[in-house]
């Protein structure tokens, strides 16, 4: 699994995917389904989203509402930018349609 911040037009969520990468043109046009066409996302370690999220990192893997290529952990900007510090995150990767 990969984890990523996305910082988008309406606030930061990061999520969960079985694709090989932040940009992979399959989840890149599950985002666009979603009203996401543009973004600056961080990739981070999957077990630091596990650390950081604990319970609710379970039960949104256990969610059989939500598929293996998005999996959503959190939409909350606030407490997002809470429990992330900058210097836990990637190297940005721009993007726009």
């Amino acid at each position: 699994m990969k984890a990523g911040i996305y910082f988008t037009g309406s606030g930061p969520i990061v999520i969960l995917t079985t694709y090989d990468s932040l940009t992979n043109p399959y989840l890149i046009n599950r985002l666009h389904s979603k009203g996401i066409k543009k973004f600056i996302a961080f990739e981070i370690p999957e077990y630091l989203a596990k650390q950081k999220y604990g319970h609710h990192y379970d039960a949104v893997m256990e969610d059989v509402k939500q598929e293996d290529y998005l999996r959503v952990i959190d939409f909350d900007g606030h407490h997002i930018l809470a429990k992330f510090s900058f210097k836990e995150l990637g190297e940005p990767i721009y993007y726009e349609s």
